[in-house]
């Protein structure tokens, strides 16, 4: 499977098993793999073996955190860096972990991958469809940038004062600064540091994933069951797909286009997101 991954991604080569291997996989992911809930507005389940989600993404389709992360580990592995699951909460649009806003803490609905290289453990996620994170040192403070403008940063979080542990949100924090247009529009500012997700390190079963997945593609209220949603990283940039509107950030500029037909959403979505629905499939989702 490994070979026709890397041939799915555009790789000719086998990346190394180092930090810059990890990063050139991960991206080399992103940007060939779309990120997208179509089959949870289609009424279809959401399978996290490995076998069903690379007869998935595998194909002209892509998927959601669960099954981008699921394959992306399991490659990961096969280069020879061990890895393992974690859970987040998206604070995307919301005030972050440490603001009043988290006492509506949002649920354990993202999945990413601890990698341990050497002596090192990183951060990597192939799955995040709220903007482009890029793999990270597991270090308090620990910094890096991607090619749409935009910094990232990763902080320890402590609780205020009496040294207690943190507070069940997470031990650790994502954050990002940068065009707010490289995101999928949840983030309204491109001058301030804004929350990510955050996680603890604590162990992730298999049942916790499946639990994780089906509430996600299957509450009412959830963001992925409300709504047709994609994206996928540009080479300088950023684009998604909220319904009918359609927003791309290249070269350090965003545009907004609402797409007005079922023709030019389907094209949009094969051309950019590089995902091939049937016009059935389109219908269905009702979107015009």
């Amino acid at each position: 499977m490994l070979d026709g991954y890397l041939a799915r991604i555009g790789l000719t080569h086998r990346p190394d098993s180092s930090p810059e291997g990890l990063a050139e996989l991960q991206r080399a992911h992103r940007m060939a793999i779309g990120f997208e809930n179509f089959d949870v507005m289609l009424g279809r389940a959401i399978r996290l073996d490995l076998a069903s989600v690379w007869a998935k993404l595998g194909a002209r389709r892509g998927g959601y955190c669960f099954e981008h992360n699921a394959l992306f580990g399991a490659m990961v592995e096969h280069l020879g860096l061990p890895n393992r699951p974690l859970l987040a909460r998206v604070w995307l649009g919301l005030g972050g972990p440490d603001s009043p806003d988290a006492a509506l803490a949002p649920p354990l609905v993202h999945t990413l991958r601890l990698v341990r290289i050497g002596d090192e453990t990183w951060l990597a996620d192939a799955g995040f469809g709220g903007s482009y994170v890029p793999p990270l040192p597991l270090v308090d403070g620990a910094r890096a940038e991607t090619p749409d403008g935009a910094r990232h940063r990763l902080v320890r979080r402590e609780a205020a004062g009496d040294g207690s542990p943190p507070d069940g949100l997470g031990d650790w924090l994502i954050e990002r600064i940068g065009p707010a247009t490289a995101t999928d529009g949840r983030t309204v500012t491109s001058d301030a540091w804004a929350p990510q997700y955050s996680f603890a390190l604590t162990a992730v079963a298999p049942l916790d994933l499946e639990l994780g997945n089906w509430w996600a593609s299957t509450r009412p209220e959830t963001r992925f069951t409300q709504a047709c949603r994609a994206s996928i990283v540009l080479p300088d940039g950023f684009a998604s797909l909220n319904g009918t509107r359609l927003s791309r950030h290249v070269g350090g500029t965003g545009e907004v286009i609402d797409l007005t037909n079922a023709e030019d959403w389907r094209a949009a979505l094969a051309d950019l997101f590089q995902v091939e629905l049937s016009r059935d499939e389109v219908a269905r989702l009702d979107l015009f």
